[in-house]
């Protein structure tokens, strides 16, 4: 009951309200290449900035989706870059070690993104806005637009050692994980060596090798003599991080490093009617499944198609599924949607459980709204993300290529039956509402100080400026190495050179 509560209780208790705005801002958001997802973040930022007077204009890949009159949205059209037919399942049949086809995306958006007569003319008014925002992943095209400009980054998968690393902040990969790595702490030697070697090779990769020097070399054509992308990088002002200490690990962050973890999620609304029937009619509760905003449910291969159906059958508990085309045969406790409400839905007390892919909005989702979860991932980060959830046991992750009706079934009665799954993830709900304000009011605060302040340099980390070398004082450890040497050196010298001058005395 005391759980019940204060759950109740933490939304309006965390729900500080901000100040007024010195003045009405021009803020330009740069996302020519984003998931659904992170857009929903930048929206999110964006709806909450525009409510506040700010004039927003956004560059995305996506369709114009708001209706505020504050926010001006104009999509470039590029369809490589366009991620609403991108068929992950497809993709990981011909590229099952590969993240993304971000190699070819980048280079295909520079050489396209500057003959657009939009891009070009928001470039060419760059310097009236008063702040630039940028996604911090696969966005490296747009560095032009920040030259000369203050900008922030908004990380929406989180704390990346690669992008703090940027900001002078390199993280210790004795423990931090690598994109691709999650281990038990503490690392074992091996685990730490793998891990270094990760940390390592994903941002060689990504800066030296692959997608950075693409950009770099299509970049070059359209502004000759423009400082290196890597170098406009170092310029950012603040990092606004999707992560929270209750949701991730506790990380040292700089000053100019601010966590937003969950700043999309808020309290449920009422429902559609036909939603809100099905769900209160549920004699035994209700399974939602969703496999996000990118993994469309249609995409589905049959056979995992035909196994979840099958287990479906055979749960007296009803279930909503987001699918976007109709389907035939399907059990009578099934309702299908092409879109659904999702937090709504989750913040219902008849769910029971969240059949999810894993993403990382999801599942900030799925703890703010205190709900357990079977996680089938599929690509990028969300094997590390449903690792994560099992281990702090929010519920069972599944290998989609290992799935079968019983395993479904069981592992879905289990997540019911058992109590320790709830219980576990109210707890971190707790953890997470349980803030002085919220996190989008946090976000909107440091965005609006970056412009008050011109860019904010007192953030700025002196590490910034230094290379590798300097920053891990490698070159202090050659002085060290190379001193010790020659003091060793001439020391032997100087005892052989009295040696042979004490021995001669002794002849003589």
């Amino acid at each position: 009951m005391r759980l019940v509560v204060l759950m109740a209780l933490l939304p309006i208790l965390s729900s500080a309200s901000l100040p007024p705005p010195e003045g009405s801002y021009k803020i330009l958001f740069l996302l020519p290449y984003t998931t659904r997802s992170h857009r929903i973040l930048h929206r999110t930022l964006a709806t909450n900035l525009a409510d506040r007077g700010h004039q927003i204009t956004m560059l995305t890949n996506q369709a114009p989706s708001s209706k505020h009159p504050n926010i001006h949205e104009f999509t470039h059209g590029i369809r490589e870059a366009d991620y609403d037919s991108f068929n992950v399942f497809e993709y990981l049949k011909e590229n099952e070690e590969s993240f993304a086809p971000s190699a070819f995306i980048i280079e295909t958006l520079g050489r396209k993104l500057y003959h657009i007569q939009e891009v070009k003319d928001i470039y060419n008014k760059r310097k009236e806005f008063d702040l630039i925002v940028i996604d911090s992943y696969m966005n490296d095209v747009v560095y032009p637009f920040v030259h000369e400009m203050p900008f922030i980054v908004l990380c929406g998968m989180g704390l990346e050692p690669m992008h703090s690393a940027v900001m002078g902040n390199v993280l210790n990969p004795a423990y931090t994980p690598s994109m691709q790595y999650l281990w038990n702490h503490p690392l074992s030697l091996i685990q730490r060596a793998v891990n270094i070697y990760g940390s390592i090779n994903f941002g060689f990769i990504y800066k030296h090798r692959e997608t950075v020097p693409v950009a770099q070399a299509e970049i070059d054509k359209h502004f000759p003599g423009l400082s290196p992308l890597l170098e406009l990088e170092k310029n950012v002002s603040l990092s606004l991080i999707n992560s929270h200490y209750s949701l991730d690990m506790t990380q040292p962050l700089l000053p100019s490093q601010i966590e937003v973890g969950a700043m999309h999620c808020r309290p449920g609304k009422p429902l559609p009617k036909d939603v809100a029937q099905w769900i209160e009619e549920a004699e035994h509760g209700v399974i939602y499944f969703s496999l996000g905003s990118v993994h469309r449910g249609e995409f589905l291969p049959v056979n995992y198609r035909n196994i979840v159906i099958e287990a479906f059958t055979q749960m007296k508990e009803r279930v909503i599924w987001k699918f976007e085309k109709e389907l035939e045969g399907l059990p009578d406790n099934v309702l299908i949607r092409k879109w659904l409400p999702q937090q709504d839905i989750l913040a219902h007390p008849k769910v029971k459980v969240f059949i999810t892919h894993g993403g990382l909005l999801s599942s900030q989702e799925t703890i703010y709204h205190s709900k357990p979860v079977l996680v089938i991932p599929i690509y990028f980060d969300q094997p590390k993300v449903a690792a994560k959830l099992q281990r702090a046991g929010f519920g069972i992750t599944l290998n989609l290529k290992e799935l079968t009706v019983p395993l479904v079934v069981d592992s879905l009665n289990e997540i019911i039956n058992n109590p320790k799954y709830a219980e576990a993830v109210g707890q971190a709900s707790l953890l997470l509402r349980d803030q002085k304000e919220t996190p989008i009011d946090r976000a909107v605060w440091w965005t609006e100080y970056v412009i008050r302040h011109r860019g904010a340099p007192a953030l700025r980390s002196p590490g910034a400026d230094l290379s590798w070398i300097e920053y891990l004082c490698l070159d202090v450890l050659v002085l060290v190495h190379v001193g010790t040497f020659t003091l060793f050196w001439v020391s032997k010298k100087l005892l052989a050179l009295a040696c042979r001058v004490n021995k001669k005395k002794k002849t003589e």
